[in-house]
């Protein structure tokens, strides 16, 4: 936007005796009195006014659906008395245009009832400044006009001119320079009353006339000249008071008043590929033209001002990753400092964690395991975890998953403490009440071990910040239990158990259990066939429990009932009930994990798919949510013995994760959206 007239406007009423010995009684406390802000809607979008920085200073451009809406009734500022101060001054910061002849825009009036009663103002034109107030005496009343010849406004830089005004002088500062001095012969009026009227902003009350610049700021100050106040200082700092939408970016977008209002600026908008967000880089755009939204450099990040709609065309093979054997379950996570990592549970003596660099995963570290089953990244204050459920015993026939801990100064995961476990399936890491506590899911006891060893508990441990490790702390009977899933609903937390196995079917009970009086307590349970995972997610203020089946079988009807196609199931809380309710049955083959993801304002389910009775090279699939027709499947996926799915973001967008238990080949999936 080229040639704009930003304004800044502050009156300051004079509290010192007047000439001739009289003294005045302030209407107002001594103190700035921001017109603006008083005279700024709401919404500034539906009223005509919106927001625009040029040369790094943000101010208000006006419309013609403006000129009600920035006004205000005089009696808002004026609560002692009707009378407009006597002494004062206006400082007006301004970024000029250039006028046609004859042409004048209003700053500020004050106008009262009537059809032309105009009771002070402050006019511009291309060659003088005017300012303008009602006069009277026994014989009437009429408009006096005070003029100043125009300084050099209209070089596209931003000035300051600073007015005081005491009775009969009339002086005016410019850049804090040197004073104008006028010797009126009309003084300004002692009682000039102000009752009923309305302070318009930008105009006088009617389109002619109307400012086609930025307004800054428009303040009303009891006091003295303010030029004494104001200088030294830069034309754009020098200020009294400013409405919050104009005093810069600060916070984000849903905290923030500039973005209600239309935004323009005189600053360049950076294409291409994501550019350094720092403090040089502080206010300015960047568009991404792929995903067609633009973004505002807001402290370090990138924060979405105008985003088109994020949806999901397709999914493509991003990287091939080679593991150091099948696996199991894999774990993305983020170490402040250090990056984005995955952890690969793979079935052999070596476990891995990987590290994306330059938009790819790469070898980190290899970590001792046996048999690996999953990972569990954690948090206690800065102290950064990863725990292993190793599901087999190690040389020495000794069975114990492992908690490793994150060196800050080796950058590498070190082992911390050993935990007795049982063919462990998992670790779920939560927090209730300020404490910490990892549940591991004990699948079953040693295979040498005699009679039915897979109705054992499973065991949840608890943080001692005395001696730094986990202690035992309640013990849950499961059956041949798979997977722990936690989470809250307001404040009260829950945990639900993934039960695949009780030695002779995998049609058991797993259950839901909540925290009451310092303990898990059973709360729900759900017929399951080898249910292998639950997930939890919220759509709106819906909450959802998806499980994921992978066979049903029994060992008196093995030849009738053995079937990897079965349904796996979505169940919704009913808040009224206080229960979880059958949403959506969906067919699954041998499924083994559930992911909850969105893109845009979509949500989706990829659901892992590992064998249908005949291969492990089955499809596994992307569901959509749909509202009322539920989860819709959208897009099928070839996979091979696929055992765990997880999702993550990087600067260039959404991927997929799979890992596979039947090759050493896990596969990364960029979502293509558009």
């Amino acid at each position: 936007m080229s040639a704009l007239l930003t304004l800044c406007v502050v009156l300051l009423p004079l509290a010192t005796p007047g000439r001739g010995g009289r003294q005045w009684e302030p209407c107002t406390d001594l103190r700035p009195l921001d017109i603006l802000a008083e005279a700024v809607p709401p919404n500034g979008a539906e009223s005509g006014v919106s927001v625009s920085r040029v040369q790094g200073a943000l101010g208000l451009q006006l419309s013609a659906a403006a000129l009600h809406a920035m006004s205000f009734p005089a009696s808002r500022i004026f609560v002692r008395c009707d009378l407009f101060p006597e002494e004062f001054s206006i400082v007006v910061t301004l970024k000029a245009p250039s006028l046609p002849p004859k042409k004048n825009e209003y700053l500020f009036t004050v106008v009262a009832e009537g059809p032309d009663a105009l009771l002070l103002g402050l006019r511009y034109s291309p060659t003088r400044l005017h300012f303008l107030f009602l006069s009277e005496d026994r014989a009437g009343a009429w408009q006096t006009r005070v003029s100043f010849r125009s300084p050099a406004l209209t070089d596209s830089q931003w000035h300051t001119l600073v007015l005081a005004v005491s009775e009969d002088s009339f002086s005016l500062t410019t850049d804090c320079g040197v004073p104008v001095d006028i010797m009126s012969d009309v003084p300004f009026p002692a009682t000039l009353s102000v009752q009923g009227a309305r302070f318009f902003v930008g105009s006088r009350r009617r389109t002619k006339g109307l400012f086609t610049g930025l307004v800054r700021q428009l303040v009303l100050l009891p006091g003295s000249d303010a030029t004494a106040r104001l200088c030294p200082c830069r034309s754009t700092d020098i200020v009294l008071s400013i409405p919050p939408i104009l005093q810069g970016l600060t916070g984000r977008p849903e905290d923030n008043e500039v973005l209600k209002y239309p935004y323009e600026t005189d600053m360049k908008v950076t294409l291409g590929p994501r550019p350094p967000c720092t403090k040089e880089e502080d206010a300015q755009f960047w568009f991404d033209a792929r995903r067609r939204g633009l973004y505002l450099c807001v402290g370090s990040e990138w924060v979405s001002v105008l985003a088109a709609k994020e949806k999901l065309d397709y999914v493509e093979e991003h990287q091939r990753l080679f593991t150091n054997s099948e696996t199991l379950g894999i774990e993305v996570f983020v170490i402040p400092e250090a990056g984005l990592f995955i952890a690969t549970a793979n079935r052999r003596a070596r476990s891995a964690i990987y590290k994306w660099t330059d938009g790819r995963f790469a070898s980190y570290q290899s970590i001792r395991t046996h048999q690996a089953q999953s990972w569990r990244h954690f948090t206690i204050g800065k102290k950064i975890f990863l725990a292993v459920a190793n599901f087999d015993p190690n040389e020495k026939g000794q069975e114990f998953s492992v908690i490793y801990k994150w060196s800050q100064r080796k950058l590498r995961f070190r082992p911390y403490q050993r935990v007795a476990t049982h063919s462990a399936r998992d670790w779920e890491a939560f927090e209730v009440a300020g404490e910490h506590f990892l549940a591991v899911a004990n699948h079953r006891e040693a295979a040498w071990v005699p009679g039915d060893n897979h109705n054992i508990d499973s065991v949840i441990y608890k943080w001692n910040p005395r001696t730094r490790l986990f202690e035992a702390n309640q013990t849950i009977a499961t059956s041949g239990a798979y997977d722990w899933e936690f989470f809250t609903v307001g404040p009260y937390s829950f945990l639900v158990v993934a039960n695949a196995f009780n030695g002779t079917s995998t049609r058991v009970l797993s259950h839901l259990y909540i925290w009451l009086v310092g303990s898990f307590q059973l709360f729900q349970s759900f017929p399951t066939c080898g249910a292998a995972d639950w997930e939890v997610f919220r759509i709106g203020d819906r909450i959802f429990l998806a499980v994921a089946n992978s066979h049903s079988y029994d060992v008196e009807m093995q030849m009738q009932n053995d079937s990897y196609v079965i349904n796996s199931v979505i169940y919704e809380l009913n808040v009224t009930a206080q229960t979880f309710v059958k949403f959506q049955e969906i067919p699954t083959c041998s499924a083994l994990d559930w992911e909850f993801f969105s893109v845009g304002e979509d949500y989706f389910l990829v659901v892992a798919n590992s064998f249908d009775g005949k291969t492990f090279s089955v499809n596994s699939i992307i569901y959509r949510w749909q509202g009322y027709e539920g989860f819709v499947a959208v897009h099928s996926l070839p996979t091979f013995g696929c055992r765990d799915w997880e999702t993550f973001r990087t600067a260039a967008g959404s991927y997929l994760v799979y890992s596979s238990a039947k090759e050493p080949l896990s596969r990364v999936l960029k979502l293509r959206t558009g």
